[in-house]
Formats: C-alpha cells, structure tokens, sequence
C-alpha cells in the first residue's frame, strides 16, 4: 500500500490528472511491478566499481558508492536532503537597510495577521541581516534565524542607488547591465550568477524544510522564484516581486504551484521591465542615455 505522503504526491502528477483516485493508485501499483520485471538491481558487490546512489523508501536509507569529484557529490547532496512531505514556501521582501517607514511598519503588522491565520505550528522565518527584514519579522510568532546568505545583491559602487541615478552618474554601466542583466558584475559588487551561487546553501536548506517564511530581497527573491518555478537565467533579473505582497509556493511532483496574495498595504513599484535593447544601443553608449 501506498503511505500518505506518496499518495498524495503521486495522486497530484500530471500523469493522473482528472483521472480517479482508485483507477491511479491501481496504474501507479501497475506500473511498480513493470519496473520491478524490467530493471536490473545495482549489486552491491558485482557493481562497486560503479558510481552510484540507492535511496530506499524515498529518504528514509541511503547507500552512497564510489562518489568522486564536485559534480557527483552536488548530487548526491542534493537527492540526500529533499523529500516528499507536504509544505508550503512564503516568500515576501522589503527594500533597503534603514529602520520601516510608517507603511513598512503596517506591513509587519499585516504580515504577522496572515501567517497567523495560516496555522502552520512547525513555521519557520528567515530574514537577511539587513534592518527591514528583522524588523518586519519581529511581530511574528515562530523561531527567527537570520542568514547573511540571504542579504541583497551587491551594487558595489552603485550601491544605494536608485536606476536612474545609475544612469547619471555610471551610463557605461548602466548600458552593460542592460545586455546581460543576469551576468552583468557591478565594480566591487556582485551579479546575478554570483547571487545564485551565494544562495545554494539556503535553496539546498529549504529542500529540507517543512514550511517557511523568507522575508528577503527583491535580487535574493528572483533567484528563490527563478529556482522553484524553474525560470532560465535570461528570465531571472525580470521576474516581477512586488512590495507587501506574500507569494506562496507549494512544491508538488514535476513542478510548483505559485499563489500571489497582495497584503492590502499601499507600496511602490521597484520594477523595472526589460529595455528592448539594439545592435546600436550595445555598440554605442551614448545613444544609451
């Protein structure tokens, strides 16, 4: 029999959409048994010279063989920390470093009020180590961890600066970043890539975990979305993240639902869509301004 974790994992696949419950849990038992008469099991001894990973009973039992360099072991770490138990990821940001301005204050009230009526008695809340996030976590009741990880992408010398003083003062700059959003690196800052792999630790962590509140950054927030909803990076720096607003994802088998839910606290628009950028406008800067 199928526990109730598998159950409902295999019961949401595409493979059995609108089909009826019993009539999938028979095909699913079916096609165990085609596996079962068709592979060849990995033997422990007559194949350890193999490189390779049993996960027994989802992850419950490992067996790790003959693992050698930086690819296989992503790997194996990764297969070794994700599971199948039902959980939801909410994910909301806030901007800048200084203390929350009146609205920002309202927010974290608001905030607060809605994860409580979510009812999760095992949520977690991560927050970056900038002022806004910390505060704006305070008033909710479930453990707090900060992660330095999850701090904004460094603009380096363009840091603190809105797009339109960056087109000012660094119009080189500027023009560059608007050719290759996701790889572009400020002077004595950071990219997108660079924000991608500073956030590994913390995607890997939340592979783990049961439900959780991320209350991050518009850059660190792109690059959670742009990992569970599976976004190339070319998407990545565009993916829109609005300010009060919680967006909740819950991850099911082959991909993750996503549910945005404005929090009903007035806020700016920090988006700025992707310039339509020409031949001319990547070989001349001027005509960039």
């Amino acid at each position: 029999m199928l526990g109730k974790c598998r159950k409902e994992v295999k019961l949401s696949s595409p493979d059995y959409y609108k089909t009826a419950q019993e009539d999938a849990i028979k095909d699913f038992l079916l096609r165990i048994q085609h596996y079962e008469d068709n592979y060849e099991t990995i033997d422990e001894e007559l194949d350890k010279h193999l490189s390779f990973i049993k996960i027994m009973n989802v992850n419950s039992k490992f067996l790790v063989n003959n693992i050698t360099g930086h690819l296989q072991s992503r790997v194996v770490y990764y297969l070794m920390n994700i599971h199948i138990m039902p959980r939801t990821i909410y994910l909301t940001r806030d901007w800048g470093n200084a203390s929350l301005s009146p609205a920002g204050k309202k927010y974290a009230s608001a905030l607060a009020e809605y994860m409580s009526k979510q009812n999760l008695v095992d949520l977690k809340v991560w927050t970056s180590r900038l002022n806004r996030t910390i505060e704006t976590a305070e008033k909710i009741d479930a453990p707090i961890e900060q992660w330095k990880a999850l701090d904004e992408l460094d603009a380096g010398v363009c840091d603190s600066m809105t797009y339109q003083e960056i087109q000012e003062k660094h119009p080189e700059e500027f023009a560059l970043r608007d050719q290759d959003k996701f790889h572009y690196r400020y002077p004595m800052g950071e990219s997108y890539e660079d924000l991608v792999a500073r956030l590994e630790p913390v995607t890997m962590e939340l592979e783990r975990q049961r439900n959780v509140l991320v209350i991050c950054h518009q850059g660190v927030m792109r690059c959670l979305l742009a990992y569970f909803l599976d976004k190339k990076s070319e998407e990545l720096p565009y993916l829109k993240c609005p300010l009060h607003t919680v967006i909740k994802l819950k991850p099911v088998a082959y991909g993750c639902l996503i549910e945005t839910v404005p929090l009903d606290v007035p806020a700016v628009d920090t988006h700025r869509p992707k310039p339509e950028v020409s031949a001319d406008h990547c070989l001349n800067y001027n005509f960039c301004l």
